[in-house]
């Protein structure tokens, strides 16, 4: 139905439940439970939390934050259809944003909780880095156009290609070859679909298919006494113990505590901000491409609320409004598959079930969902940019990799009792390890990479006014420490910013300068088919 009159409109009543809603209920809510596997996971097992934390103030947190945002779109698509008359209208999907699930464990929560040794501490920090996220996104219908016009595209995605192929991907890729047994056979079930675009019998998502694979090569394997992925039947029966009925409850002490991290937060905060701008636009953009035309501005201060709520209430992760909307609502999904989803999650978080999800699945038949996500983020980066623009890509790489190489170098160091300063930069240099170049490199590595990501961007393009003005931007960043330091602050490092604002300068009397050059022709641009 796409037109009515109004007598008819006023009778009118879109259906809460579908058939179709079932199938994407079913799909959708795989997703979402995959996602809380792994963010539980993520908790436990590398930010080493206690279980009384995870279970009883995080977990809870995230399903109160989640079952709002679920059903808060469910009563927007409830809206757009009454209001139209249409009885497809489908709901935008939304949950914990996956990207930002690993960038706030592995550059926000697991560096702090190193440093202080007190996993406390880093999720502290996590709880701050969503309350500015939070913020910026509530206020960001406003200026995300604006930024979005003037930042290139490859600059964003390339700097978060960078996190995502180091932070995300090599550790759970490490971890899948120390038991391949599972972790390559998962990654290949995985691979064949979401790469591949093999169906599995009956619609069976292949995260699902991956997960009973790993049971059943792990359950199996401790039955015959080899113990590959670490099952037992004593890590089910002390799952038990976390059932029960655990509601959130306020955390502000502990936001506030957080606040002392400030300076190396906001270095994160403000850039992964703008790309949330981005991205939400870019899917509530995609959902009105399939006939669903849902207000930006709304989608956006929705976003922030929830995550708002969420953090206040103890939940160190930012909610999102996932793409795919187009798929749900081919499935057949409306308005029910939406709140059913929202259900589920309180089911699941708030009575403990996850941990017994936990004891009865290997960790490492998940990792394989991790290394994809990786690969996925950094493939995208390339695809949905013009290939002229690969170039500036890898530049934004490049801070990534110093700031993952400084990482293990320091874990190592630790481990040994020792550290970088007490080794000796010169020594440490004189066997091919440049440490100091790695930690100014890598301070900052977002900004950083989006910075010179989109300066190689403007270069590529020849426009030296747009990339002097990317140039002094970063001059002016890196000498208040959001870039090139380990936190905010007056100066940081002063030689690099003088470095920037002499290449601002250089770039810029270059565009004075009548030297006939050309500007070579965009390539065309691919369609984009990223997956959250």
């Amino acid at each position: 139905m796409t037109g009515v009159s109004d007598t008819s409109a006023e009778k009118f009543r879109p259906a809460l439940w579908t058939p179709g809603d079932w199938n994407a209920f079913f799909g959708f809510g795989t997703n979402i439970l995959v996602n809380m596997l792994v963010l539980t996971g993520l908790l436990r097992f590398v930010l080493k939390m206690p279980d009384s934390i995870v279970f009883g103030r995080i977990l809870p947190a995230m399903g109160l934050m989640m079952f709002l945002s679920t059903m808060y779109y469910a009563w927007l698509a409830y809206k757009l259809a009454l209001k139209t008359g249409r009885s497809d209208v489908c709901a935008l999907p939304s949950g914990i944003s996956v990207p930002h699930m690993f960038v706030v464990t592995f550059v926000i929560m697991l560096p702090i909780s190193l440093k202080t040794n007190d996993p406390i501490k880093g999720w502290e920090a996590g709880l701050v880095w969503v309350f500015f996220q939070s913020f910026i996104l509530m206020i960001g219908g406003f200026i995300a156009p604006y930024i979005r016009k003037i930042t290139p595209r490859a600059a964003l995605l390339g700097t978060l290609a960078g996190v995502s192929i180091t932070f995300i991907s090599m550790r759970p890729a490490l971890e899948m070859f120390l038991t391949p047994q599972i972790g390559l056979i998962c990654f290949a079930i995985i691979l064949v679909s979401w790469f591949g675009g093999v169906k599995y019998p009956k619609g069976i998502p292949a995260g699902l298919i991956a997960i009973a694979a790993g049971m059943l090569i792990a359950w199996g394997s401790t039955l015959f006494g080899f113990s590959i992925g670490g099952m037992s039947l004593e890590k089910v029966t002390g799952a038990f113990a976390h059932f029960g009925f655990s509601v959130p409850i306020p955390a502000f002490g502990h936001v506030f505590s957080g606040f002392e991290f400030l300076g190396i937060i906001l270095v994160t905060a403000i850039p992964f901000g703008i790309y949330d701008l981005v991205e939400a636009m870019d899917n509530v953009e995609s959902a009105e491409a399939a006939g669903d035309h849902f207000p930006t501005t709304q989608v956006l201060t929705a976003d922030g609320v929830v995550s708002l709520i969420g953090c206040l209430m103890g939940n160190p992760f930012i909610n999102a409004v996932y793409i795919g909307h187009p798929g749900w609502k081919a499935m057949g999904g409306r308005i029910g598959y939406s709140a059913a989803t929202g259900l589920m999650v309180i089911v699941l978080s708030w009575f403990g079930i996850v941990a017994l999800m936990l004891a009865l699945i290997p960790l490492v038949a998940i990792s394989p969902i991790l290394l994809y996500i990786g690969m996925l983020i950094g493939a995208q980066a390339f695809q949905t940019t013009p290939t002229h623009h690969a170039p500036a890509i890898a530049l934004a790489l490049t801070p990534h990799l110093a700031a993952w190489a400084k990482t293990l170098i320091d874990g190592a160091l630790g481990a040994a009792g020792t550290t970088a300063a007490a080794v000796g930069f010169d020594k440490m240099a004189m066997q091919g390890v440049i440490y100091h170049g790695l930690e100014v490199m890598g301070g900052g590595a977002i900004l950083s990479g989006l910075i010179l990501g989109a300066i190689g961007v403007f270069i590529v393009d020849r426009e030296f006014v747009k990339a002097s003005a990317f140039a002094l931007a970063g001059a002016v960043l890196t000498f208040f420490g959001f870039m090139h330091g380990e936190a905010v602050g007056f100066a940081v490092t002063p030689s690099v910013a003088l470095a920037y604002a002499m290449v601002a300068a250089f770039l810029y009397g270059l565009s004075r300068q009548s030297i006939g050059m050309t500007v070579p022709a965009p390539a065309p641009k691919p369609a984009a088919a990223p997956a959250e």
